[in-house]
C-alpha cells in the first residue's frame, strides 16, 4: 500500500482528530513547508535548494533500529506513521536508525523490512514528480550519512558548539550533576577549535583507545534539562558494522544521529514516543546550529549546512498492553532461556510471533487506530482489545469448519436399520460463510461413526446442559437429529464411546428437519472422511497485567498454561488449507493454519487466534 503524493488529503470525516493530525492541519494551512524543495534523496540544504519542488505535502518517518525483533508497539508508530503521510498526500520514509554497530545485523534488517510489508505499507518507492513514471525509493539507513554526520561535527567544533573531552566515563557522571545540582564544566571544555579538530580528526583515525576521549555537545552545564548538559555525540568504537564495514572506528549517538537524519531526508513531523520529550530540546539545538551560518578565522561565512524550516518533533504516549512485555532484552532472554520456541513463536508479541498466531495486519491497523493518539504515558490497553479487533475484521470473511478438538467416538446404532447398509455415507453440506453465499458451499460425509467433543456428553447433566446424555435428543449440525442411548466407559470412568439412534426424516434442509424441537446442535466430524490435526491453544504468555512492574521478575508470573496442544479431527475441507490461512473454527475460535508446520494435504498445524469470545480470566 503506497502511501499516495496527490496534493489533496484523503477526505475521510470519520477519522478521529488528535494532537499530531491537528498540529499537520495547522501547517498546511500556513504554509510551514510549502517552499521546500526535494533534491531526489536525502541530502544537505544546497543539494536539496536546487531540487524541484517537493511532491510530499507531508515527510513522516518510521525510524527502527535493526538490533531486535519488531513488536506490537511498533505496530502503532508504523501505523500512525505510514497512516498519517497516505492521509495527507504525504510520503512516509523506512529509516534503519543503525548508529549502534555491536547490537544491530542483516537479520533484523530483513525482519523489519518484512514485516512492514506484510502490515500493508509499501515503503519502497514514492513518485518523482520531476520524472513522470519514475518510482524513487524512500528506505534509508541512518549509516549512509555517517560521511555528513562527522562533516556535521567538525562544523560544530569550528563554530565552538563542540569540544573532545578526556574525562573517564565516572568523571563525566560525577560532574554532570543532578536534579538539584547543576553540573561542573569538564578541564577540557574550553580547548580551542584548532585542538578539538585535531583531536577529534585522531578519533577518527584510530588513534586513541575505545573509552579514551569523546566529542561532547557545548551547551550548558548548569541546564535544568540534564539532556542538554553538553551530551556525548561521538564515541570511539571499534566494531564491524553491519553496512559500512570497519570504514568507521567512532559513531555518533542516537540523539546526535537523529535530527540531523530528519533533516537529511526533509521530515516535517517527526512523530516518536514520550520518552523522547526531554530530548527535544537537544533536537532544536543540533537542527538550529548546523542551520546558522560559519564565520571562519580568515572572515569569509559559509552558509549552514541545513535549511531552514527545521524537521519539529512530536510525541505521542506509547502502546502498553496488558499481559504483555516489549523489552527487547527481556525478549531476547524469553527467547534464548528457550521459555518460548523463538521469535516468531506465536505466544510472543513480536510481530512475527503476531503473524504466526494468525493476527491479521487488518486487526494490528484497526487495533493501532482504536488505541488512540495521545500525550498520555501511562495508559494500559487490554489485550482483549487486540482480539475484538481481530473478531470485528476476521469474522466477516473467514471460511467457517468444524473441527473436534478432544474426540470422543458416537456410534448410530440403527444406521444401518435406516440406510439399508453400514457402510453408507449420507452427503451432507454447510455453507462456506453463513452470511456470504459467493464464497459456496463445503462437503462432508455423516457417517454411522461420527466423531463429538468430549463435553458434550454427561451422563448425569447438570443444569442447563442440552446436549448429549442419556434419553436426550440432539441435532448433529448440518445433518439429522439423534437420541443419545448412553456410553461406554474406559478404567477411568469417562466416556470412551457414546451410543445413540438416529431420527429419520430430519435431515438439515430437507422438509421434515423442524419435525423434532431440539434445545441442542453440537458439531462433529465423519469418522470416514475427517482428517487428524495437530491443534494448539495459545494463550496470554503471562499471568500478570504488567508482568514486569515494580522491578518484579517477569518470569516468576509465565502463564502454565499458555500453550495447550490437543490432537483433533478437522473436517476434509480443511486437507487444502494454505499456510497462514485463517478459519473460524465453530464453537471454538479463529484459527490459522501454521505457517512453519501446516503442509496443506499432509501434515495440518491450526493455531488459535482468539476464541469467539473475550474469555480470559473467567
Amino acid at each position: 500500500m503506497s502511501a499516495p503524493t496527490s496534493n489533496t488529503p484523503a477526505a475521510d470525516a470519520a477519522k478521529p482528530s488528535n494532537f499530531i493530525r491537528q498540529a499537520i492541519d495547522a501547517d498546511l494551512a500556513k504554509g510551514t513547508y510549502a517552499q521546500r524543495r526535494w533534491g531526489g534523496q536525502p541530502g544537505d540544504g544546497p543539494s536539496h535548494a536546487a531540487g524541484a519542488p517537493d511532491p510530499a505535502r507531508i515527510r513522516t518517518r518510521f525510524p527502527p533500529e535493526p538490533n531486535g525483533y519488531l513488536h506490537i508497539g511498533h505496530a502503532k508508530s508504523i501505523w500512525l506513521n505510514f497512516s498519517l503521510a497516505q492521509e495527507y498526500g504525504g510520503v512516509c520514509h523506512l529509516r534503519f536508525d543503525d548508529t549502534n554497530p555491536e547490537k544491530e545485523e542483516q537479520e533484523y534488517v530483513d525482519s523489519i523490512r518484512e514485516m512492514v510489508r506484510w502490515l500493508g505499507w509499501d515503503h519502497h518507492f514514492e513518485d518523482d514528480a520531476a520524472r513522470p513514471g519514475i518510482k524513487q525509493p524512500h528506505e534509508y539507513f541512518a549509516s549512509d550519512y555517517f560521511d555528513f554526520m562527522y562533516h556535521a561535527a567538525e562544523y560544530l567544533i569550528e563554530a565552538g558548539h563542540a569540544y573532545v573531552d578526556e574525562q573517564t566515563p565516572e568523571q563525566m557522571r560525577a560532574t554532570r550533576g543532578d536534579f538539584g545540582t547543576p553540573g561542573t564544566n569538564s578541564p577540557f571544555r574550553d580547548r580551542t577549535a584548532e585542538e578539538n579538530l585535531r583531536l577529534f580528526r585522531e578519533m577518527r583515525d584510530g588513534q586513541h583507545a575505545d573509552g579514551a576521549m569523546v566529542l561532547r555537545a557545548k551547551i550548558d552545564m548548569a541546564s535544568p534539562n540534564i539532556n542538554m548538559r553538553d551530551p556525548t555525540i561521538y564515541r570511539i568504537r571499534r566494531a564491524t558494522h553491519h553496512n559500512t564495514g570497519d570504514k568507521w572506528c567512532i559513531y555518533p549517538m542516537y540523539t546526535y544521529a537523529h535530527p540531523i537524519e530528519d533533516a537529511l531526508e526533509q521530515i516535517t513531523h517527526s512523530i516518536c514516543t514520550l520518552e523522547f520529550e526531554d530530548q527535544r530540546p537537544f533536537y532544536d539545538w543540533v537542527l538550529e546550529r548546523l542551520s546558522e551560518p560559519l564565520t571562519r578565522p580568515d572572515g569569509n561565512t559559509e552558509a549552514g549546512l541545513l535549511n531552514a524550516p527545521p524537521p519539529r518533533q512530536y510525541e505521542f504516549g506509547r502502546l502498553n498492553v496488558g499481559h504483555v512485555i516489549t523489552s527487547k532484552r527481556k525478549l531476547r532472554q524469553l527467547v534464548e532461556e528457550n521459555h518460548v520456541g523463538g521469535w516468531d513463536d506465536p505466544r510472543m508479541p513480536t510481530l512475527a510471533g503476531l503473524r504466526r498466531r494468525g493476527y491479521t495486519p487488518e486487526a494490528l491497523r484497526l487495533f493501532a487506530e482504536r488505541s488512540g493518539v495521545t500525550k498520555t504515558g501511562d495508559a494500559w490497553t487490554d489485550y482483549a482489545a487486540l482480539d475484538a479487533a481481530l473478531r470485528d475484521t476476521l469474522d466477516p470473511i473467514a471460511p467457517r469448519a468444524m473441527a473436534v478438538l478432544e474426540p470422543v467416538k458416537l456410534v448410530i446404532e440403527n444406521w444401518a436399520e435406516v440406510f439399508g447398509s453400514a457402510d453408507h455415507l449420507e452427503p451432507c453440506e454447510a455453507p462456506v460463510h453463513p452470511h456470504r453465499p459467493e464464497m459456496g458451499q463445503r462437503q462432508f460425509m455423516l457417517g454411522r461413526e461420527v466423531w463429538i467433543e468430549r463435553t458434550d456428553y454427561e451422563e448425569t447433566p447438570p443444569k442447563g446442559f442440552f446436549r448429549l446424555f442419556p434419553g436426550n435428543k440432539v441435532r448433529l449440525k448440518y445433518g439429522y437429529v439423534i437420541e443419545c442411548l448412553g456410553a461406554a466407559k474406559d478404567e477411568a470412568d469417562c466416556a470412551s464411546v457414546v451410543r445413540a439412534n438416529l431420527i429419520k426424516d430430519t435431515k438439515s434442509g430437507t422438509p421434515g428437519a423442524d419435525s423434532v424441537k431440539v434445545k441442542g446442535v453440537i458439531t462433529w466430524v465423519g469418522v470416514a472422511d475427517g482428517q487428524p490435526a495437530e491443534v494448539r491453544l495459545y494463550d496470554r504468555l503471562f499471568t500478570e497485567e504488567q508482568p514486569d512492574a515494580g522491578g518484579r521478575d517477569f518470569l516468576t508470573v509465565l502463564n502454565p498454561n499458555s500453550l495447550t496442544t490437543m490432537q483433533a479431527i478437522v473436517e476434509p475441507s480443511l486437507t487444502k488449507a494454505s499456510p497462514e490461512e485463517r478459519f473460524q473454527f465453530e464453537r471454538h475460535g479463529f484459527f490459522v493454519a501454521d505457517q512453519h508446520e501446516h503442509v496443506s494435504g499432509q501434515k495440518l498445524v491450526f493455531n488459535r487466534v482468539t476464541g469467539l469470545r473475550d474469555s480470559w480470566g473467567k
